[in-house]
């Protein structure tokens, strides 16, 4: 009798959890849907974490790391997905650890994980960004590859944004590739200047105002006027 008067009051002690877990996982996911629906990114990420404590999932956690991503929380996001290269992973787990990395100015690791999605489904915008982590890590031959795909490619209306001013601006996508392929030919070859400054006018063709083209123009010009190794103190 004992015995089973035990058992009766686990079962009921166990049904009386499970009943509050499934109360909870129904709270939260109503202040999710709530939160989000508010724009409210704080408490979007609370509701997540506490979702993902309750009932973790790999969408949830996937979920949550993209949120903080997206809020410039890259530390953040890092820490709930991690950064190893896993070709299982989601491809919104990698683009969390592409963009998160790069913007943490972890270039190689960052790299591997946009190669990933390139492989996955080539396009311009992927192809930019290898471009440009590849020419910030040295690779300039794999970053002339991607930027012949990027112009090939690049169609009509697609942009990228700069920063280098208080104000950022947009560029078509075509004229930032020909940016890069001028900074290429000068760092492969650092006697060819004039090729360097013709791709970056390519780029001013397509955008007089590309700001970043134009600095970038005006320190070649300035090289090519005092190349490197003159002037300087003896």
């Amino acid at each position: 009798m004992k015995k089973t008067l035990l058992l009766l009051l686990l079962l009921a002690g166990f049904s009386g959890i499970s009943q509050t877990k499934n109360e909870l996982l129904d709270h939260y996911k109503a202040y999710y849907q709530e939160m989000r629906m508010q724009g409210d990114v704080t408490g979007v990420i609370g509701a997540l974490t506490h979702l993902n404590v309750l009932s973790p999932s790999t969408e949830r956690r996937d979920t949550l790391a993209f949120v903080y991503m997206n809020n410039n929380q890259h530390m953040q996001a890092l820490n709930t997905i991690g950064i190893d290269k896993n070709e299982a992973d989601s491809d919104l787990a990698v683009q969390v650890k592409a963009v998160s990395l790069k913007a943490l100015n972890q270039p190689k690791r960052a790299l591997e994980h946009f190669e990933i999605l390139y492989k996955r489904e080539p396009s311009a915008y992927l192809a930019y960004e290898l471009a440009d982590l590849k020419i910030q890590v040295g690779d300039n031959s794999g970053a002339l590859s991607n930027i012949d795909y990027g112009i090939n490619n690049a169609q009509e209306g697609m942009t990228y944004a700069f920063y280098e001013r208080q104000q950022p601006y947009e560029v078509p996508l075509k004229a930032a590739f020909h940016h890069l392929k001028g900074l290429v030919t000068y760092n492969m070859d650092k006697n060819n200047i004039d090729a360097a400054i013709t791709s970056i006018d390519e780029a001013l063709k397509i955008d007089p105002n590309f700001n970043l083209a134009s600095l970038s123009k005006q320190a070649l010009e300035s090289r090519k006027e005092k190349p490197e190794g003159e002037g300087g103190n003896k």
